[in-house]
Order: C-alpha cells, then sequence, then structure tokens
C-alpha cells in the first residue's frame, strides 16, 4: 500500500515540479522502510526525540526534515544531520539554529513559517513581521543558516475556498519576498505548503514542497514503535 500510494502522489507532483515530504511522526520503522524501499528518501518528523531516534536506527542517505514547532533548547540534537527546518518562526529561533551551525561549522537551510490560518493556535510570522525579519541588518550576520523559502498552513477546514485563498495570498508573499534585494543567506527557492487533505490546493497555488502523511501512512498511530 505504502508503494502504491508513493508511486501515484509522485505521479500527481511531476506536472508541478513539486517535491513530496514523507510525514513518518508516529510510524514505526518498518513503515519508514517500505517507503525507503519504494525510493523515498525525504521523510518529515515533527519531534525532536523521535526524529533523533529514527535518524540513528535507519540508513544514512535519508533527508530527514523536521516539520513541527521547534524549541530552541532542543535545535543542538537535530543540528548535526538535519536536512531542512520548515517551521522557523522567530528570529531567536534562527538565531539558535545559526549558534548551533556554527559549533559544526555547518549551514542549516531553514524555511520561515508564515501564519496563514484562521487559527491562533498555529505559529509563524505575519507579512510585515516576515519582511521585517529579512531585511534587518540582524538576519545578516547569520552565517550558518540559509533561507530557502517560505512555510504556511491553512486552516483546518473543509471550506475550499478559505483554503485556496489562503494558500494564494502566501504564494502572494513568497512572489513579493523573491523581488526584494535579499541578503546571501537568503534564496526565495521553496513553498511548502500543503498536507494530505489540501495538497492539491496547494500545488494549483504554486506550492513547490508538499508534506504528506497519512495519504502515504494511514492515519496517525498514538504510539510509536521505532
Amino acid at each position: 500500500m505504502i508503494a502504491a500510494s508513493l508511486k501515484t502522489l509522485w505521479a500527481e507532483l511531476a506536472p508541478f515540479n513539486a517535491k513530496l515530504v514523507a510525514v513518518s511522526k508516529t510510524k514505526p520503522n518498518k513503515d519508514l522502510l517500505e517507503a525507503y524501499g519504494a525510493g523515498n528518501r525525504v521523510f518529515g518528523e515533527n519531534k525532536v526525540q523521535e526524529l533523533v531516534a529514527k535518524a540513528e536506527s535507519l540508513p544514512t542517505d535519508i533527508e530527514w526534515h523536521f516539520i513541527g514547532h521547534l524549541q530552541r533548547n532542543k535545535v543542538k540534537y537535530i543540528a548535526p544531520f538535519v536536512h531542512l527546518i520548515h517551521a522557523v518562526d522567530s528570529l531567536k529561533l534562527l538565531k539558535e539554529i545559526n549558534k548551533q551551525g556554527k559549533k559544526l561549522t555547518k549551514t542549516i537551510s531553514c524555511l520561515l513559517q508564515v501564519h496563514i490560518a484562521q487559527e491562533e493556535t498555529k505559529f509563524g510570522f505575519n507579512a510585515q513581521e516576515l519582511i521585517a525579519a529579512i531585511t534587518s541588518e540582524e538576519i545578516k550576520t547569520l552565517s550558518h543558516i540559509k533561507i530557502i523559502g517560505l512555510m504556511g498552513m491553512a486552516t483546518n477546514t473543509q471550506n475550499k475556498a478559505q483554503i485556496k485563498l489562503e494558500f494564494a495570498e502566501l504564494h502572494s508573499l513568497y512572489k513579493e519576498v523573491k523581488q526584494l534585494n535579499l541578503p546571501q543567506n537568503i534564496k526565495m527557492n521553496e513553498l511548502s505548503m500543503g498536507m494530505s487533505g489540501d495538497y492539491k490546493l496547494a500545488l494549483a497555488e504554486g506550492s513547490t514542497m508538499v508534506r504528506i502523511g497519512s495519504t502515504i501512512f494511514g492515519l496517525r498511530n498514538c504510539t510509536i514503535n521505532v
């Protein structure tokens, strides 16, 4: 089932030249290995402890993406191996990622999270905060991070028109940012938006990267066995 689901998704993403992040949170290693055997190399996790455990026990050529809300005191645990941190929602977090990258003499790639949903529980910059952050003098000094794009989560609703509007607004902001005179550590190449329930809407509105879990692995488990 996992291999068949991946094959279908890759076919759907191909016309958009979009990347797939297989969201493997709460899933056991055997499921990840099945996806790996089918050719998938990009996995997304939202808990630091779970990500570290899986990275230690699974193939070393896996590209790990951290997609959850990241606390500053936990950056050090994933910094040595993480490929991309999706949900950077503050300048303070960005500075901590830079600090850990500097210790490792490594540049860590990040996406800046924009708050587009009509839900207070979701994190992220608003448009004004985003522009202020990326045009600040302070961000130019962060030599061990590379911001490669934006990320956003739409409102959890059945209203497709609302979701479409939120994705369209984020895409518009993304295009606006691309036109700015950006510092060397910012390259706007990726727009990460869309999950299992709304990825088709996200693709239509310009997403370059989708984060999909249940469509591949089935419904989320409450516990894991890594």
